[in-house]
């Protein structure tokens, strides 16, 4: 029992650690961005979205070098399907209606359906080869292509100025993310092994769900302030930038695993929040029955995990 105390405690201070280095992170890479002229619009849809899925990618890769790969696939679908089910229910019940300032019809939906179906096609076999990946990375750079195109960069006079700070920052922050990643994926690895159970089931629960944390608070705070909407276009974004980088990158590293249960129950699950999402954001409203509704999946996500095939 100590052993399991002091392996869920270094889990716990990792992610914490992981969490916060990223925040750091992502800040210090902003303020760097603006005053190198990178207009705000392009950080948000590069830096930031790189920034949300940082902690998923740090500890896929630290994953594959340790030897347990079939922890990405997990990441990636349990962050998916939280963000979906935990992030976009809770902020849709909490705020009554989610009114969507844009069409997500135009770009986003599209190509997180395209993305959720190619991740499930290239995995079907039981791997993710190296073509697979590039094509992965293709599928991000065309949807950043697309996002960017015809942005203003800002002139002189409102670019902030970087300081030294910011840079040691940058530097910092990538240490500490790269450091508590490793801390993470071994308190996986040794909790399974003390429970006798799957890391992949880990990785679809407490990982995904403490990785999401930070998109929880900041969906509602924004939900608060009346601009719900950005926490559907960060959730989807998030949600393309993991399968497509999260998936691709720790792919270089490394060989991937990909259980026959992710296959099986968790994969066919993310695609289908990824399709209920598209339908209930077709008339630009996702409702607080809606919201209910990606809760009660959510519900039973958690069910079929603590209680179904490991």
């Amino acid at each position: 029992m100590t052993d399991l105390l002091l392996q869920i405690g270094l889990f716990i201070v990792s992610l914490a650690a992981l969490l916060w280095a990223s925040d750091r992170f992502v800040e210090a890479a902003e303020r760097i961005g603006l005053s190198l002229g990178i207009s705000p619009f392009i950080i948000g849809v590069t830096i930031v979205a790189f920034g949300t899925s940082l902690p998923e990618l740090a500890t896929s890769i630290v994953a594959v070098l340790d030897g347990t790969p079939e922890i990405v696939i997990g990441n990636v679908v349990g962050s998916n399907i939280t963000n979906i089910a935990l992030v976009l229910g809770l902020t849709a019940v909490v705020v009554n209606n989610i009114e969507l300032e844009y069409n997500l019809w135009h770009i986003d939906i599209p190509f997180l359906w395209g993305s959720a179906f190619l991740l499930y096609f290239a995995v079907s076999d039981g791997n993710l080869s190296m073509f697979e990946s590039l094509l992965f990375l293709g599928g991000i750079a065309i949807f950043l292509a697309y996002s960017l195109k015809d942005q203003d960069r800002p002139s002189k006079e409102d670019r902030p100025l970087a300081s030294w700070k910011d840079y040691l920052l940058l530097l910092v922050g990538a240490a500490i993310v790269s450091l508590s990643a490793t801390g993470v994926i071994e308190a996986i690895t040794n909790i399974s092994t003390i429970l006798n159970i799957a890391p992949t089931v880990i990785a679809l629960s407490a990982v995904a769900i403490g990785t999401s944390l930070p998109e929880v608070a900041v969906s509602l705070a924004a939900a608060r302030k009346g601009k719900a909407s950005i926490a559907v276009g960060n959730a989807i974004g998030s949600n393309v930038f993991n399968t497509f980088v999260v998936m691709a990158i720790p792919r270089f590293f490394g060989p991937l695993a990909i259980p026959t249960e992710i296959l099986s129950i968790y994969l066919p699950l993310m695609i289908a929040m990824t399709v209920l999402i598209g339908v209930m954001s077709n008339n630009r409203k996702i409702t607080r029955w809606e919201g209910w509704m990606l809760l009660l999946f959510f519900g039973w996500y958690l069910g079929v995990l603590i209680g179904g095939p490991a």
